[in-house]
C-alpha cells in the first residue's frame, strides 16, 4: 500500500442495527471519518444477526465487526459470524456484546465448554460465562491496563488508556481454561477484570468490553478502529491475488 493511496474494503457490521443503539449511529461518521482522514474506504453492510446464522453470511468479507445491541435476535447467529472470521482468518473485531460473544463462542466451540452460556440470554443457565457486573459499567468510562507485546498494545500505542463503557455483564467463570486454549486476556480493569481478549496467529481479532466507536465525537476513529478497517484492506488486497466473491447483501450503512 501507498501513503497516498485510496484502499477499499469490505466489512460486515453484525447486529440488529437500532437508531436507539448510540454505537450503530456512531458507524457512518466513523467510515466517512475513515475514509478523509486515513483513506480507508470500508464498504459495509448490516448482517441482522438472523441473517448471520447461514455460514456464509460474512464469508467473502474483509472484516466482521460484531457490534453492541444484546440481547441479538438471534445469539447462533452472532456465534456463527464470529465462528467464521475465526476460523477463516478475517479481521474481526468484538466491542461491548461482541467481546462477550466472542468470549462464548471461543469457550463452547475451541474449549469443549458446550454449556457455557450467557445470563442476558439465558439467565438460568447452569453454566454462565457472561454474568450481570457487580457494578453496571452503563455510561461509564474507566482505566485498563494493557499487556505489554500483545496486539491490543500495539495498535493503542499504550499500556494504559481510558475507555468508555456502555453495559451491564462480563466474563466471570473459566477465564483459566480460555487462555490453556490459546485466547489472550490482554487487558485488564483496576479490579483485574477482563476487558480486552485478542488470539494470537491470527491475522486480527480482537474483542473489547469498551466501546471504542464511542472515542470523542466520532470525527478521530479510535485507533482499535482504524487498525480493524487497515486489517480488511490488508486483507482484501491479499484477496486480490485470487478469486473472489463480488456479490454483495443490499442493505448498505447509508
Amino acid at each position: 500500500m501507498t501513503d497516498n493511496a485510496t484502499h477499499t474494503a469490505r466489512l460486515a457490521l453484525v447486529g440488529d442495527r437500532s437508531p436507539n443503539v448510540v454505537s450503530h449511529t456512531r458507524v457512518p461518521l466513523l467510515l466517512d471519518a475513515l475514509a478523509t482522514r486515513d483513506r480507508l474506504v470500508l464498504d459495509a453492510y448490516w448482517i441482522p444477526s438472523e441473517d448471520a446464522v447461514d455460514e456464509e453470511a460474512v464469508r467473502g468479507f474483509d472484516a466482521v465487526w460484531v457490534l453492541p445491541g444484546s440481547p441479538y435476535r438471534s445469539e447462533a447467529g452472532v456465534l456463527t459470524a464470529i465462528r467464521t472470521a475465526r476460523e477463516g482468518g478475517i479481521p474481526f473485531l468484538g466491542t461491548c456484546g461482541g467481546f462477550q460473544h466472542a468470549l462464548l463462542e471461543y469457550a463452547r466451540h475451541v474449549c469443549g465448554l458446550t454449556n457455557a452460556a450467557h445470563a442476558e440470554n439465558d439467565p438460568d443457565a447452569d453454566d454462565l460465562l457472561i454474568e450481570p457486573l457487580a457494578c453496571s459499567l452503563v455510561g461509564h468510562e474507566g482505566t485498563v491496563t494493557i499487556e505489554p507485546g500483545s496486539l491490543a498494545q500495539s495498535v493503542i500505542g499504550s499500556e494504559r488508556t481510558v475507555e468508555r463503557y456502555f453495559c451491564a455483564y462480563g466474563p466471570s467463570r473459566h477465564l483459566d481454561t480460555l487462555r490453556a486454549h490459546g485466547l489472550r486476556l490482554s487487558g485488564h480493569d483496576e479490579d483485574g477484570q477482563a476487558r480486552i481478549a485478542e488470539l494470537p496467529g491470527h491475522p486480527f481479532f480482537l474483542a473489547t468490553l469498551f466501546q471504542p466507536e464511542l472515542s470523542g465525537d466520532g470525527s478521530r476513529p479510535h485507533p482499535i478502529v482504524r487498525a480493524l478497517a487497515r486489517a480488511a484492506v490488508e486483507h482484501a488486497e491479499a484477496a486480490r491475488l485470487n478469486v473472489r466473491p463480488t456479490s454483495a447483501p443490499e442493505s448498505p450503512t447509508s
